[in-house]
């Protein structure tokens, strides 16, 4: 008799990866146009945040984990340290202060969670293609896509041929260039490329017939004279059942997650085996030895009869025949071991949350001692800010009353600088052209000169000029005006006003000045002591005619400037 309960003892260890599909060097892809240990730096627009970076690759994070000792890691890099490494030490925790390392700095698998805070970051960075001719950007959650589909990627021709070429290029190759894409003749057998196929004939021209059956006809023969079709790998428990096929990356994926699927099949097919070998059995009449038994005229000995995907059935196997046996009670040890299994990964992953959320237990508290000794500086700097801002307040005031006060003594400067103070005052007018055209269109109408004294006590007088004239002078004439002013000293002084004044309009080629001169009307109210700060402007209407002025014969205007000078006869 077979014995059941042996032969399922080994079925839990059909859930474990036995093989890797990664390779052993860092760096290497099992496709051409993926990183499984970190995307290269070169692709992001911008210079990646250091964070974004695994600490063994240092390139950008791929699936990132993180430890225990907070620091991150491709999941590729992590299997492969761990793989290749017993009791590793985290290299960060080393170079950052070899003085904190813990037990949190080992590193292992199930010791680490995945970063999906800096994972979702990681997809939103801006990438380009880094392929030349390329011009694809994006965001760094379509790059895969992108590299899969890229029409500038270099591809190994998947014939065998051993050439690398663009993938746009691909059919032009397989077409005219790759020496493994050739189709046999049924007729004369001669191996041919496909251009060759598309012109070949042979004996009336049977190959074309059928070449043109085959473009009208979707039939398997035509399949085989098109481009080859990029091949997936299939599971490894595909001889009992599994369908799942893909690259070596999902096929891992695939594994890990089915491993109660794949422990069904193997249940499934060893009842098989058992029908089968009670078949056999019967028809013998009795048992058959080990030696001698053979399954499906394989020519294996039960001893000898390896399930596919790793599991051996080694020793005596034995198995019952008799019409009473039942399954039930092998069904019920499977299920108890996938429930086993189930559980002991559920402890595992329980363990690590635990850790987890004892680092993010100290990390809270830490953050609250942080968070309320920043507070408590946050007062105390609003407090100074508020001080601050008192003393700036006080300052603006001051700033603004010694800028008045700055003002004030400019003005007093510039007229001491200016005044004259024995009756005799020459002023000087500029930009005579702008002035009097502003004179013309009333947006200014007159100018005052500054003020000036007929001795250090006496009088405080000025003159006022309308370039366009005014009164019986306007538009025609330069009208020129002497004005009295509100004076410190004019309670000491004799009134009414009765000094004589002369008016000149100097020739700066010192040929003709104009001259005009009058004495105060004594009953004028120009001439009584001001009341206000300058009393009624009297003089000459009619100065100096326009067109006088702006005669090039003479130069009472000379780049744009002209001089006016008043005297008073203080004697």
């Amino acid at each position: 008799m077979l014995n059941t309960h042996n032969s399922l003892a080994c079925l839990p260890q059909m859930g474990e990866k036995t093989t890797r599909g990664l390779q052993d060097v860092p760096g290497s892809s099992p496709d051409e146009n993926e990183f499984p240990f970190g995307y290269p730096t070169n692709i992001c627009e911008d210079v990646p945040d250091q964070k974004y970076l695994c600490s063994n690759c240092n390139n950008i994070l791929k699936k990132a984990l993180q430890t225990l000792c907070g620091h991150r890691y491709c999941s590729a890099c992590l299997s492969w340290i761990v793989r290749n490494n017993k009791n590793v030490i985290c290299q960060k925790c080393k170079e950052e202060d070899p003085s904190t390392l813990s037990e949190g700095s080992l590193l292992a698998e199930e010791r680490a969670f995945g970063d999906a805070a800096i994972n979702k970051e990681i997809s939103e960075l801006k990438v380009h293609c880094a392929t030349l001719g390329c011009s694809w950007s994006g965001i760094m959650k379509n790059f895969e896509e992108h590299q899969s589909l890229c029409e500038y990627a270099l591809i190994p021709c998947h014939t065998g041929c051993g050439h690398m070429v663009m993938r746009k290029k691909l059919a032009d190759h397989l077409e005219n260039g790759c020496v493994n894409n050739v189709t046999m003749c049924q007729k004369c057998k001669r191996s041919l490329s496909s251009s060759e196929y598309q012109e070949h004939s042979c004996e009336g021209n049977l190959c074309k017939e059928q070449n043109h059956v085959q473009t009208d006809t979707p039939s398997k023969e035509k399949q085989n004279h098109s481009t080859p079709l990029i091949s997936k790998d299939g599971c490894r428990f595909s001889e009992v059942g599994c369908s799942f096929r893909g690259s070596k990356e999902k096929i891992q994926e695939h594994e890990k997650a089915a491993v109660g699927a794949h422990m069904l099949l193997l249940l499934q097919h060893i009842k098989q085996l058992k029908a089968s070998l009670c078949t056999a059995a019967k028809a013998a009449n009795g048992s058959i030895p080990h030696s001698e038994l053979n399954v499906n005229g394989a020519g294996k000995s039960i001893s000898d009869l390896q399930i596919p995907g790793g599991l051996e059935i080694s020793g005596d196997l034995e198995v019952d025949c008799f019409p009473g046996s039942s399954v039930s009670e092998d069904e019920s040890v499977l299920q108890q071991l996938v429930r086993e299994k189930v559980i002991s990964e559920l402890e595992n992953k329980l363990h690590v949350f635990e850790n987890i959320v004892s680092v993010l237990n100290k990390e809270v508290e830490t953050s609250n001692l942080e968070i309320t000794a920043f507070r408590r500086q946050s007062e105390l700097d609003q407090n100074i800010i508020r001080g601050l801002e008192l003393k700036i307040a006080e300052l603006h005031r001051c700033l603004t009353q010694k800028d008045a006060g700055l003002s004030s003594l400019h003005k007093s400067l510039l007229f001491s600088e200016q005044a004259s103070y024995d009756g005799v005052f020459l002023w000087k007018i500029t930009d005579v052209g702008r002035k009097l055209q502003d004179s013309v269109t009333g947006r200014t109408v007159s100018l005052y000169s500054p003020a000036f004294y007929t001795a250090k006590y006496g009088y405080k007088v000025c003159l006022r000029v309308y370039l366009n004239g005014d009164g019986t002078g306007k538009g025609t004439h330069v009208s020129l005006f002497f004005v009295v002013m509100k004076g410190d000293y004019d309670a000491l002084l004799p009134w009414p006003f009765r000094h004589k004044v002369t008016f000149m309009l100097l020739d700066q080629n010192n040929r003709e000045h104009i001259i005009d001169a009058f004495r105060p009307d004594l009953t004028s109210a120009s001439f009584q002591r001001p009341v206000n700060d300058m009393n009624v402007a009297s003089g000459c209407p009619m100065f100096l005619p326009l067109s006088k002025l702006q005669s090039p014969k003479y130069a009472y205007v000379k780049e744009d400037t002209l001089f006016l000078k008043c005297i008073i006869e203080t004697n």
